[in-house]
């Protein structure tokens, strides 16, 4: 076997990558809407189709972080738009935050062998938030890496921000308010942003479980990046990482439980919690209480 070993010791991304394991492209593609038609690309036109995550003339840009999540929503975008939806446009983009250069490399590859022709730029992202958290930079990573993301998708035009977002990263997102922030929030499958003005972000993946972009990725032969954060990799603990085990014990005993979690955002009876906000206002049950 041909393997191209990437010299990453001690970073915590030892990585082989067997370069002549991959399935050929078309029979990726084909895989889509043959082989995961149920589980993943059915899933993927429901979201669009609920949530009205694409309209006629959208530009998407469609993030790339190279990771499994991110390679999959780009081509069912792909497929989407070969497949006579071309009433959109799209722009495939990959932030490059300070990967190690064999990394990058990977992420290169993987797109070129999947025909996704990507626009990668560079900002020193991983650097400054270990600088200015260097407790817990994951936060502030990310948010620096969502704005990089929108500014660049306004700059190359587009209405609309793609990210890879699936159902376990929302009912996880529910769980961690809950039980971290004491607060009930959920991850919406489309926004508006509030500080790049024109740019809604949009969730495709939202309705698609982990397991069958793992199992497509996995029977593709293809090696995506995981978080690739030369950071993250020195420090301890990561509170999403224990939600996920989480969930999956409480799956022993309580059947259905991941889907329950996903529904109670759905199912908010507004007659009995104490309290909510909305568009930066709290307000009491109290408030309400001598009208009903």
């Amino acid at each position: 076997m041909n393997e191209k070993e990437n010299g990453l010791a001690g970073t915590g991304c030892e990585i082989l990558v067997p370069l002549n394991d991959r399935k050929p492209l078309a029979e990726i593609e084909r895989s889509i809407i043959k082989r995961y038609r149920k589980h993943i690309w059915s899933k993927f036109i429901k979201a669009i189709k609920e949530y009205e995550l694409i309209e006629d003339g959208d530009r998407i840009a469609v993030a790339i972080s190279g990771g499994k999540d991110s390679l999959l929503m780009a081509k069912l975008f792909q497929e989407l738009h070969r497949n006579g939806n071309q009433n959109f446009e799209l722009e495939f983009i990959a932030m490059d935050p300070g990967y190690h250069p064999d990394i990058k490399e990977l992420l290169i590859e993987n797109c070129e062998y999947l025909n996704i022709p990507v626009h990668i730029y560079e900002a020193n992202v991983f650097e400054v938030a270990d600088r200015i958290a260097k407790d817990y930079p994951c936060y502030m990573c990310a948010r620096m890496r969502r704005g990089a993301l929108y500014g660049k998708a306004q700059e190359l035009g587009c209405n609309k921000l793609a990210l890879g977002h699936h159902f376990n990263d929302v009912i996880e997102t529910t769980l961690l308010n809950l039980l971290c922030s004491g607060n009930f929030k959920t991850m919406l499958p489309k926004l508006k942003s509030q500080n790049y003005e024109g740019i809604e972000l949009i969730r495709p993946l939202y309705y698609i479980e982990e397991v069958y972009i793992q199992r497509f990725i996995q029977n593709s032969g293809i090696w995506p990046l995981n978080c690739a954060c030369m950071v993250a990799a020195k420090k301890i603990g990561n509170k999403r990482y224990e939600i996920k085990d989480l969930i999956e014990e409480l799956k022993k005993n309580f059947k259905n439980v991941d889907m329950s979690i996903f529904r109670a955002a759905q199912n908010v009876n507004m007659d009995c919690i104490l309290g909510w906000e909305k568009e930066g206002e709290k307000y009491s049950f109290l408030d309400f209480y001598d009208e009903r």
